[in-house]
């Protein structure tokens, strides 16, 4: 089984719609889509993620199921410098490194920041959600793996956002979503694909297979889009 997370192109926040140049990534990455056998699409509620779908979805003739879960994460914490709410990521990195609780799957969710939201009960929320996706195509959740009565090559695209996209990827791989939000990025109308390994019958684990492609960009030499990444340096 294949899921393809697709995050939203160039987003224009301030209408919840795309920029300019974010519908010309949404045209191009629809060209690539369209060539895809996709059994089911998902979008976020979003305006952006559904823009971004929108090309897709008339390309194809098709519809996508709307789920609120997929909207960009959402479980505000409290900032212990400037003690207003803030989303649970961009931490600077001499603060979130130096918490070993951060850095696991078990525990990020119980350190003393992640406790000031409902940071818990968000990420459960949405790993129900993908879970129930993944168990209407075979796969029930088992501990760390899934379970699955017969094998089958059904692909899955979500049209979402890079927070959320990263705290699903946290619990099909078991990895810190603290790590993975500030260790990787996922460019506008980015590809990330994950993919059951089924080393022993009845027995499946997903394995990344791309990380935040943009190929269908380059191709058409479109530049790709930085937004959402911090490169500049910080003024006291």
């Amino acid at each position: 089984m294949r899921l393809i997370f697709i995050r939203h192109a160039e987003p224009d926040y301030a209408r919840d719609s795309l920029t300019e140049k974010g519908w010309r990534e949404a045209a191009l990455l629809a060209q690539r889509t369209a060539r895809w056998k996709v059994d089911e699409f998902y979008c976020s509620p979003l305006g952006r993620a559904k823009d971004t779908a929108s090309l897709t979805l008339q390309k194809l003739g098709r519809e996508a199921v709307v789920y609120d879960w997929l909207r960009e994460f959402h479980a505000p914490v409290l900032d212990p410098e400037s003690k207003k709410e803030r989303i649970p990521w961009d931490l600077l990195p001499a603060y979130w490194t130096n918490i070993p609780g951060m850095h696991s799957v078990e525990t990020f969710a119980d350190t003393d920041l992640m406790r000031t939201g409902k940071v818990k009960e968000e990420y459960q929320r949405v790993c129900d959600g993908i879970d129930g996706i993944i168990a209407a195509h075979g796969y029930v959740r088992e501990g760390k793996l899934y379970r699955t009565a017969s094998h089958n090559e059904d692909t899955v695209v979500l049209f979402c956002h890079m927070g959320v996209t990263f705290f699903m990827l946290s619990h099909l791989l078991n990895i810190s979503p603290v790590n993975l939000i500030h260790g990787m990025f996922l460019a506008p109308s980015s590809v990330t694909i994950v993919s059951t390994e089924e080393v022993r019958e009845g027995e499946a684990y997903f394995r990344c297979q791309t990380l935040g492609d943009i190929s269908h960009l380059y191709a058409a030499g479109e530049p790709a889009s930085h937004m959402g990444y911090f490169a500049e340096i910080m003024k006291e």
